[in-house]
């Protein structure tokens, strides 16, 4: 069965969201920008319920990144698919719940990058919902995962949701910045349009080395949204 803690956000099973994903639970905003791909998440739904071993993230948290204000968006993050170990994923990408001890590697790369761009000082918990508030979309490419095995939900339709929310970001417009990092999320740069592309290698301890330590991803995003007439955002996580 799929992590259920009790940190995790439940909904009840229905008939078209039989896995309790919480479909009719999304942000007004995103429950338009998506309407086009409610098939494909009541068909993912059905998949992951009858799958016959576990997967991430929990139930509740599979949907997260979409209760977040559509219209706030400022920038999206988009990494590949959640991480694979239990107690990790909580669907927001890179995140884990803040007594999570210790940090994924991918995340302490992040952090990395993190103090030597900006001079942030990194917090010692992995809870980035500030970003979120700030108007930071963590989303990955991919939605779900099997414990122990990375990519093992790729091609089982998830990507066409994700395609969705790319497109509708792209239309809706900005200023608005996006963010790729590794190649799985660099599938989706023709589906953005005009939107300003920060891309960059996967921050995973496989990759990191090559290329995203001094990327300086965060300035470059914060430069992008200052020339399209916004504000940078506030990278602290207290």
């Amino acid at each position: 069965m799929p992590d259920t803690s009790a940190s995790s956000a439940s909904f009840p099973a229905t008939p078209a969201d039989p896995a309790g994903l919480g479909l009719d639970e999304l942000d007004p905003g995103w429950a338009r920008a998506l309407a086009g791909v409610r098939p494909q998440l009541e068909q993912l739904s059905a998949r992951l319920a009858a799958e016959p071993g576990p997967w991430l993230p929990a139930p509740g948290h599979v949907l997260r990144a979409f209760r977040q204000p559509f219209e706030q968006v400022r920038v999206l993050l988009l990494g590949q698919d959640p991480y694979p170990t239990p107690g990790h994923p909580i669907g927001l990408s890179f995140a884990v719940e803040p007594h999570v001890r210790p940090l994924p590697r991918s995340l302490v790369n992040v952090y990395k990058e993190l103090r030597a761009d900006t001079g942030v000082e990194p917090p010692a918990h992995g809870d980035l919902s500030a970003w979120s508030r700030a108007g930071v979309l963590l989303l990955n490419r991919v939605l779900t995962v099997r414990p122990g095995a990375p990519g093992s939900h790729r091609r089982t339709g998830w990507e066409a949701v994700t395609d969705a929310a790319v497109r509708a970001l792209a239309a809706r417009g900005g200023p608005l910045v996006a963010l790729l990092w590794g190649k799985d999320a660099q599938t989706v740069t023709p589906l953005l349009g005009d939107v300003p592309v920060v891309a960059g290698v996967h921050p995973s301890p496989l990759s990191a080395s090559r290329g995203f330590f001094g990327s300086r991803p965060f300035s470059r995003v914060d430069e992008l949204l200052r020339a399209a007439g916004g504000e940078g955002v506030d990278w602290r996580l207290g």
